[in-house]
């Protein structure tokens, strides 16, 4: 399929960017048996020295723009986090961005990446909805084991509704199983470039062993942003259910970035466990440029994206309306 064509991109990666204000106002996970933050899980993420905090407002990173050199980097909450030009690859703002973090229902994205990669242009063919599929806990799109919908309809009700059911009935339709689809969703993610993360399920939900970076993240979601239909079901505000034998549900994103008609605002993906706290990751296209945020256990994050956003456009010289 030609929205298979291998995207073959040059990620560039000088450093994590710290503010004292950011700093201040991160957020920490809690530890627990079960968090990747536990020993046996987690490797440190990078760290950053005070030479870098000087140079915060003058390094663009490979893409300097001398009419916004003196843009400076905002505070944010995140404990990871990185600002991605998804057409160069090039990293604008990072910090722990290659430390492991519970991923949540950012997940997703993997999973969408693997059916699309999968199962092609059989995504019209309608899904069987096994038991264990129904029962997932919340967040759901809902569907029934007597439903009747094409597997295509799942797979995007799953990034608008951010459905653990609809996740799980990708997996099991495409690759038979979750643990056989789990198989194919880290090559999947490798082949995106992102080869510090490990995915045992669909859906995000915790598990010792399933974990990502923010800079995986953002390979992933600058990998599927290529893809048109990668980027249709990800841009969804509202999408209708079309049931075949039911009455079609609309369901609404659970993306309040989209919600919130940010200029250029078109995807991703948000994500919400105990263990990983409150994640989002959020792109947005202005004059030609995609620039991609990436943030994990983030309770600001619905302020925290708009203003990395608005930071990378300046420093691209690119304005809004």
């Amino acid at each position: 399929m030609k929205c298979w064509q291998k995207i073959v991109s040059v990620f560039v990666l000088t450093g994590s960017l710290f503010t004292g204000a950011a700093l201040s106002g991160a957020a920490v996970c809690a530890a627990s048996d079960n968090a990747v933050t536990s020993k046996a899980a987690v490797s440190s993420g990078s760290q950053t020295g005070t030479s870098e905090l000087a140079k915060q407002a003058e390094v663009f990173l490979g893409e300097k723009n001398s009419a916004a050199k003196s843009v400076a980097v905002p505070g944010f909450a995140a404990e990871a986090a990185v600002l991605m030009n998804a057409d160069t690859g090039g990293v604008l703002v990072a910090r722990n961005e290659n430390k492991r973090m519970h991923p949540a229902s950012t997940t997703k994205m993997v999973t969408l990446l693997t059916a699309l990669k999968l199962q092609g242009t059989r995504l019209d063919e309608l899904a069987t909805i096994s038991p264990y599929a129904a029962s997932m806990e919340e967040s759901n799109l809902g569907v029934k084991t007597t439903d009747q919908l094409p597997l295509q309809a799942v797979a995007e009700g799953m990034m608008v509704a951010s459905g653990n059911d609809a996740a799980v009935v990708v997996a099991e339709n495409v690759s038979g199983s979750v643990y056989r689809f789990a198989l194919e969703m880290n090559e999947v993610a490798k082949e995106a470039g992102a080869t510090k993360s490990h995915f045992l399920n669909p859906h995000g939900l915790t598990e010792v062993g399933h974990y990502s970076t923010a800079l995986d993240l953002a390979k992933i979601a600058a990998y599927g942003m290529n893809i048109p239909m990668f980027r249709d079901f990800v841009g969804d505000d509202f999408y209708k259910v079309p049931y075949e034998n039911r009455k079609p549900v609309w369901v609404r994103t659970t993306n309040h970035f989209i919600r919130s008609k940010y200029e250029g605002a078109n995807g991703l993906k948000t994500g919400y466990t105990e263990a990983a706290g409150e994640c989002l990751i959020a792109s947005a296209t202005r004059d030609g440029h995609t620039l991609i945020v990436v943030l994990l256990n983030d309770d600001n994050r619905w302020v925290d994206a708009p203003a990395l956003l608005d930071y990378g456009f300046a420093k691209l010289g690119v304005t809004g309306k």
